[in-house]
């Protein structure tokens, strides 16, 4: 009876293990823009340097940035090739400054949202590179470097800005009013440079707006994801230390998928722990993770999803 039962607990461990949905991806890093397969294969890549946006086209085609952030470019996965690039550090009245662009977006319209730091604005651009709208950001910390990390465009048509320097996500509309900001907190603890595990501050990384209105927070080097409410109440959070064997380093990315679980990115985190997990935030269970150290070495920061379907929100 003992090793009916032991061998019927194997065989439910393994099925659960092998019902545990795999995901399709493209990331870059260690100087490598891959799509991994969903067995965790590498199905294509190509020699690229760092990116801190990443986006695939309704074609196919790929959108990262180059040149030390200051060029965004398409790539045509099937030649390998730029086949269209916008070089913001070069354009509409860059010239004689340093940009770096940390974040950007195509627009349903066809257009492209870019996120200038050291200009310190947000901008749309046609096709064309021809400036369409601008708007200026507020900051308490102006820096080329930092200025912000994610911003993404509303449905309401505002956009939502995550300013690393100063720890603040911040909400504008079209016009550059300014309607919301949320300091990420520091929960008490005192600052701490690095970029691994033992770094502590609030350079904010990403933010999306929830379908009940509540904004999904990754605190960068505060190791952690807070989901905060209109009034500015945390309303749920995930801390470093609470998924079993799980260590939450730099929180870059987040993709809210179709069925309500989080991706979340896990940058820095150091060899033999997950750059992404899959989480079901009702219970706070690990679903998936993907860990590729050897591949894509301590630093990537960026990666979509490609097999959730349009519902997804990142």
């Amino acid at each position: 009876m003992n090793s009916l039962r032991a061998l019927l607990i194997v065989t439910l461990a393994l099925w659960a293990q092998a019902s545990i949905a795999q995901h399709r991806l493209i990331t870059q890093g260690n100087n490598r823009l891959a799509i991994i397969a969903a067995n965790g294969d590498v199905e294509w890549e190509m020699p690229w340097g760092a990116i801190h946006d990443i986006h695939v086209l309704t074609n196919g085609h790929i959108m990262v940035q180059r040149d030390r952030m200051g060029d965004i470019v398409e790539i045509d996965p099937v030649t390998k090739s730029v086949v269209w690039n916008y070089h913001a550090a070069k354009r509409n009245g860059n010239e004689a400054r340093r940009i770096e662009v940390h974040a950007f977006e195509p627009l349903p319209n066809g257009h492209l949202m870019i996120s200038e730091s050291g200009a310190e604005r947000i901008i749309e651009v046609d096709r064309d590179g021809t400036l369409i709208s601008s708007i200026q950001m507020k900051l308490n910390k102006p820096n080329a470097h930092s200025d912000t990390r994610l911003v993404r465009k509303l449905a309401n048509g505002n956009l939502l800005a995550c300013h690393e320097k100063d720890g603040f996500v911040r909400e504008y509309t079209d016009q550059g009013e300014l309607v919301w900001e949320f300091e990420v907190p520091l929960f008490d603890k005192p600052r701490k440079g690095g970029h691994g595990p033992e770094a502590w501050g609030n350079k904010v990384f990403c933010a999306l707006r929830l379908a009940n209105g509540n904004t999904l927070i990754a605190t960068g080097n505060g190791h952690s994801v807070l989901e905060v409410s209109t009034d500015k109440t945390i309303v749920w959070q995930l801390h470093q230390d609470e998924l079993p064997e799980i260590r939450l380093a730099w929180v870059t990315t987040l993709e809210v998928l179709p069925n309500g679980h989080y991706v979340i990115g896990n940058c820095h985190a150091g060899a033999g722990q997950p750059m992404l997990v899959e989480i079901d935030p009702k219970t706070k269970t690990v679903v998936w993770t993907f860990e590729q150290f050897e591949r894509f070495g301590n630093s990537m920061s960026n990666s979509q999803l490609l097999d959730v379907g349009p519902d997804v929100i990142r």
